[in-house]
């Protein structure tokens, strides 16, 4: 039997009825409104508007201005974010264009007090360390004309933002817009000197451990991290090293150990002494060279194959054996799905503006709106009142936005109130329902 379509002339019905939970995260938590009246208003809707607007959009996966004009006449987007005046598109565009620098500054010193006051759990590595990733990614914007577009390292024009990730939940303390072609190192410090800070004002006294890939394998990295009294694992760069070199070295130390017929493994731990800037230091250094005899397939080769990679470190030589150092580099892996959460589940691949300052701002409160996803997930989605579902210790930003946002209410004016009603077979309302009452009675 076919439906019978109609639209209601009285009721309303929101689509995205998560966003009750995001309103109060944004305005109780976050510190935004403060912070934004520190910012000169020349003229239109206030600051704190704007920002409520576009991360309305962007904590549904929208990031394009032209979504806001869905959202204008919307009862339920307006009271769930608590927004006085919902910007048009033009409005909301020229604002950005007008004052991103100042607008990037606030929401970028919002990071720390919203995890800080929304006391996101920060769960650390076996070995007592808060682990901090920091890494360069790329954004596919070719076939445009966009500031700062340009070749990226990945074969393809674009951007190259770096982001900087705190703890196993992955959130986000550092988003940095970069032209496609800047060098992951370039500026790398001075991005350190903004998000080490905020590691350890979140980290409560724990010790840091940074973890960095071979394009940061730099001596003046190695000296920051020992001046700021943090322990890091960076990937060693070869840089033309001859892994024959390496080979005669292991057969004359004995190195080599066959794990099995066709492939050996020579490990050296050793320690290394450079001069920088003037100064005389001292770095361990972990290297594992591989022989293989034959191919994936079997197929006996003509000549060994090597791979020759390292890390440098400076954690110790007794308490973490090479090993133990290789597996910890093994999970930095996890860092790259958080790329992939900003560029697929927010859907920040094609940034909307052609002006780089305006990207830059729509990524910095992409950073804002991927760590209150994330604390959205993890309160929702891992606790015994989660839906069912297998156990994990953190959900990815696309199935928060499935399960927790885009949930179907009914808004109902009632007794001077609004009230949103959930459906009953909704499996998340229980958890969906804690974690906003916990959010609006602390």
């Amino acid at each position: 039997m076919p439906f019978i379509l109609e639209q209601s002339p009285t009721e309303i019905y929101a689509s995205a009825g998560g966003l009750a939970v995001v309103g109060p995260i944004i305005n109780r938590y976050s510190g935004l409104k403060k912070r934004l009246k520190a910012v000169p208003l020349r003229h239109g809707i206030a600051h704190i508007d704007l920002v409520r607007t576009y991360l309305g959009l962007l904590c549904q996966g929208k990031n394009d201005f032209e979504a806001v004009e869905g959202a204008r006449n919307d009862v339920f987007f307006k009271q769930a974010l608590g927004i006085a005046r919902v910007p048009s598109s033009a409005r909301l565009r020229q604002r950005f264009d007008e004052q991103a620098e100042e607008l990037i500054r606030a929401a970028d010193d919002c990071l720390v007090p919203l995890l800080s006051n929304l006391k996101a759990p920060i769960t650390a590595l076996p070995s007592g360390h808060v682990a901090l990733h920091a890494d360069v990614f790329c954004l596919d914007n070719s076939k445009t004309r966009k500031a700062g577009v340009s070749h990226t390292y990945h074969g393809y024009d674009g951007y190259a933002p770096i982001g900087a990730y705190l703890g196993e939940e992955g959130w986000c303390v550092g988003l940095e817009l970069r032209p496609g072609s800047q060098h992951s190192q370039k500026d790398f410090g001075f991005f350190l000197d903004r998000v080490l800070p905020r590691a350890k004002a979140l980290a409560g006294g724990r010790r840091l451990l940074v973890t960095l890939d071979g394009a940061h394998d730099a001596e003046a990295n190695r000296e920051q991290f020992d001046h700021e009294g943090v322990d890091y694992l960076i990937k060693w760069n070869p840089r033309g090293k001859d892994p024959e070199g390496w080979r005669a070295r292991a057969e004359h130390e004995g190195r080599f150990v066959s794990e099995r017929a066709d492939k050996r493994v020579a490990i050296f731990d050793e320690i290394v002494t450079w001069t920088f800037d003037g100064h005389t230091h001292q770095a361990r250094r972990v290297v594992r060279l591989i022989e293989r005899s034959a191919d994936r397939q079997g197929q006996p080769l003509l000549l060994p194959d090597l791979e020759l990679e390292g890390w440098w470190t400076n954690l110790d030589m007794d308490a973490f054996n090479p090993l133990a150092l290789i597996a910890l580099y093994q999970r930095r892996g996890t860092s790259e799905q958080y790329h992939s959460e900003f560029k697929t589940d927010l859907d920040l691949e094609r940034l909307p503006s052609g002006k780089f300052d305006t990207n830059a701002l729509v990524l910095a409160l992409a950073a804002l709106a991927y760590n209150i996803l994330r604390y959205i997930g993890q309160d929702t989605l891992i606790g015994p009142d989660a839906p069912i579902r297998k156990a994990v210790h953190r959900r990815r930003i696309r199935t928060v936005l499935q399960e927790m946002i885009y949930k179907a209410a009914r808004l109902v004016r009632h007794g001077r109130q609004y009230v949103l009603r959930f459906g009953r077979g909704d499996p998340g309302y229980p958890a969906f329902a804690r974690c906003y009452h916990e959010l609006v009675t602390q």
